[in-house]
């Protein structure tokens, strides 16, 4: 068995956008890196906002980037070992019941703030007698439940951030279980990383106030504490955060617009580090040298250009042979399938895009500008048109007759000749590219 353990930790909440799959990418990489596993754990605690089509599309996405993952724990099966916990840790006096209104503590923080004192909760009720905590229950107020905090200072030596020190004096006990009875993230994580054997939690910074406590608490269940890296956040273009609440892009959407799996792995374990973003071919390829203290502590900025910039580099060099049955989902299949790839991958960005110019090779017609296009300029194309057999010189060949009649040279003799030719403005190089029409097509479309 792997000693060193990791775990991707989504909520089933809505579908995983490239801030999440930045996290997952890293700790898969990482993971790689180490010799250790991955292991999927689903918080899904939150029964009103958790969806059973959410944890599909988180598995869609797993598998989409092929990561490997070496179990899947739902949090949602375990809460009878949460219940055996939070007894123990009521019993042992580290969980303390509250009877506040969320109104009278804001009205507690607002006091706080405007006598210049940080808002911490001041522990009130752990003074409140045994008759009024009876009232309380007398109403019907059911109490929510506190973490009460060794006021220590907690360092640890993060992977990422180097040594980090938090005061515990410096925020209030944490509330680990709701009024319902429901368990927030912190109690259930600590109590999954214990039973799991995790090794190393890789997070966002979000989390990094969070680690003093759960190191309180593997503390006090008498655990070994895993090692610790929080990674600068991803925002978007403009610096805004990312967030499923407010539509950053999906996993769904990056895959839908062509991007390769690969691609992502490369975008997401190199953007925000000292290494530039290259487009390697294989996750072995990526883990090579990979360290996390590369990773800036500054945030991540996500340009879906540049995503997609990276996507053509990266299947340029793609092997044919890998692509073969791909391309013949796209009804791109015959004896010239190979060459046709080799003249087009330089001038597409995503594999789909191979279709639009299979079907300008193999369609007798085509869309075209007829405002480009002069007639006499095609009548002498069509009569200095070389006969077969064609080779890669025939283009030159012809060019050079067409510029000696026209006196056109550069743009002004090229541009006309794909227009007629492929409908476009730019593509693929003529000169490979006519061989695949053949003369037959090239003569059919000079006779506009």
């Amino acid at each position: 068995m792997p000693e060193n353990k990791l775990r991707f930790a989504p909520s089933p909440t809505g579908d995983l956008h490239i801030g999440n799959a930045r996290t997952l990418i890293l700790n898969y990489v990482y993971s790689k890196s180490i010799s250790g596993e991955l292991i999927l754990r689903i918080d899904d605690t939150d029964k009103d906002r958790s969806e059973e089509r959410f944890y599909s599309s988180i598995m869609k996405d797993v598998e989409w980037l092929k990561i490997s993952i070496s179990a899947i724990e739902r949090q949602s099966s375990k809460t009878e070992k949460y219940i055996k916990i939070r007894d123990y840790l009521i019993k042992e006096g580290y969980l303390y019941p509250c009877y506040e209104t969320d109104e009278e503590l804001n009205r507690l923080r607002k006091v706080s703030l405007s006598s210049g004192l940080p808002p911490i909760y001041d522990r009130a009720s752990l003074k409140l007698t045994k008759q009024e905590i009876k009232d309380h229950e007398a109403n019907g107020i059911k109490p929510y439940w506190r973490f009460k905090l060794d006021r220590e200072n907690i360092t640890w030596n993060d992977l990422i951030r180097g040594e980090q020190t938090i005061a515990c004096n410096s925020f209030s006990d944490p509330v680990l279980i709701r009024a319902d009875g429901t368990f927030l993230y912190t109690l259930p994580s600590v109590v999954d990383d214990i039973d799991m054997g995790i090794t190393h939690v890789l997070r966002g910074e979000d989390h990094v106030s969070n680690t003093a406590t759960q190191i309180q608490l593997f503390k006090i269940l008498g655990s070994n504490i895993p090692n610790f890296g929080h990674h600068s956040l991803m925002v978007q273009k403009d610096g805004s955060r990312m967030s499923k609440r407010i539509g950053s892009m999906s996993l769904k959407d990056i895959r839908d617009s062509g991007i390769e799996p690969m691609t992502l792995l490369n975008y997401c374990a190199r953007i925000g580090t000292s290494d530039a973003i290259e487009a390697f071919q294989s996750i072995d390829q990526l883990v090579n040298n990979y360290s996390l203290t590369k990773i800036s502590r500054s945030p991540a900025r996500f340009s879906f250009e540049e995503l997609m910039g990276l996507n053509k580099k990266v299947i340029q060099n793609i092997s044919f042979r890998t692509l073969d049955k791909r391309l013949m989902d796209l009804d791109i299949d015959g004896k010239d399938v190979e060459v046709f790839w080799d003249t087009v991958k330089t001038n597409i960005n995503t594999i789909n895009e191979a279709q639009k110019w299979w079907n300008i090779v193999k369609d007798d017609k085509i869309n075209i500008d007829l405002t480009q296009i002069n007639r006499d300029f095609l009548k002498i194309a069509q009569e200095t048109l070389p006969n077969t057999p064609w080779n890669d010189k025939t283009w030159s060949i012809w060019t050079d007759q067409i510029s000696q009649k026209t006196g056109l040279k550069g743009r002004e003799l090229f541009l006309p000749l794909r227009i007629a030719l492929t409908g476009e403005n730019s593509g693929p190089e003529l000169a490979k590219f006519i061989l695949l029409l053949g003369r037959d097509l090239v003569l059919r479309r000079l006779n506009i």
